[in-house]
């Protein structure tokens, strides 16, 4: 099942394509990550799909409901979107209730949302007093208290130390593994890495990829890391791994070879025939990070050039700047 899919969905801002013929489907449950470049969409994609601006064309569905009638799924949905807004000198407590009361859901859901994120105990304090992670962790909460079937997040973890990104990071583990749809927007593709099932890549508003996070790492070069015990047999080494075909590149005392991990005990085996004893011999794999770079090129540097060929000439610096802001 799905629980959003669209089909040719596009926003212009003008002369700026932000959203481009947008086919996607995304699946039911667990944590999805929605990565891109700067100006990339993301933020576009994220306002579409909750009704807070029109597609210029196209069409998507959010659990099954079009998003030109946003009213006949909200409930069933939580977002947050860019930083939570409080009311600093009331407790995290306070202004839960009040928004539960505004949005007519039953006071019986704070408790539940404050213990969901870890705010029980501190529910009491005023938001003033609050750390950046812990303010994140009650917009979060706010967002769940309609007990949400999908829950979208801007850029959770933006702005954040790396303990309340790592707090972040399992609450949001958490949400996925109840059942729950969470879609999340980040440029941390470490976090994105660690936290997401299933990713959607997104350039210049057009779809890259969509599918497991599993599948795009496949696309990853994998190699082995190997250097001689005596610096002195660094060259001999070097013509060995050579001269069994692996191409190698040379990194400040240790030689990367492009091999499988598998190959690992062939080139423990290559190096002791020839007389070389390693102090190192380490397999490893890219990174999320390693394939996102091939996919999607260097997105900043290309924003305002992508921006001239759509407006027909270089655009100005002010207007480069605005139209960043529409599409990011």
């Amino acid at each position: 099942m799905t629980v959003i899919q669209t089909t040719g969905l596009t926003r212009r801002f003008g002369a700026l394509t932000a959203v481009d013929s947008l086919d996607l489907d995304i699946p039911t449950g667990g944590v999805i990550g929605l990565v891109g470049p700067n100006g990339a969409g993301k933020s576009t994609l994220i306002r579409m799909l909750l009704g807070l601006i029109r597609p210029s064309e196209g069409a998507a569905t959010v659990l099954g409901e079009s998003i030109v009638e946003p009213a006949r799924f909200s409930d069933r949905v939580g977002a947050l979107i860019e930083s939570p807004a409080f009311v600093p000198a009331l407790s995290a407590r306070t202004n839960l209730v009040s928004l539960a009361r505004l949005r007519g859901l039953p006071s019986a859901r704070v408790d539940d949302v404050l213990d969901t994120v870890g705010l029980t105990g501190r529910d009491r304090d005023p938001v003033s007093t609050f750390s950046l992670g812990m303010k994140q962790r009650l917009g979060i909460a706010a967002a769940l208290l309609p007990d949400p079937e999908l829950l979208i997040l801007d850029e959770p973890t933006n702005g954040l130390d790396p303990a309340g990104i790592v707090e972040i990071r399992q609450l949001l583990r958490a949400l996925g593994d109840q059942g729950r749809t969470v879609i999340v927007s980040s440029h941390l593709l470490s976090e994105i890495e660690a936290a997401c099932d299933h990713l959607v890549v997104i350039r210049f508003g057009k779809l890259i990829f969509a599918g497991p996070l599993a599948d795009l790492l496949g696309k990853t070069s994998q190699y082995v890391d190997v250097a001689p015990e005596h610096a002195a047999d660094a060259e001999l080494l070097h013509g060995l791994l050579e001269l069994q075909g692996w191409p190698l590149v040379a990194v400040g005392g240790v030689i990367r070879v492009d091999a499988r991990i598998e190959d690992s005990p062939a080139i423990n085996r290559a190096a002791t025939a020839g007389g070389v004893t390693l102090r190192l011999l380490t397999a490893g794999q890219g990174t999320l990070e390693d394939v996102f770079l091939r996919i999607t090129g260097d997105g900043d540097a290309e924003l305002p050039h992508q921006q001239a060929r759509q407006a027909g000439g270089m655009p100005s610096p002010g207007r480069v700047f605005a139209d960043e802001k529409a599409g990011a």
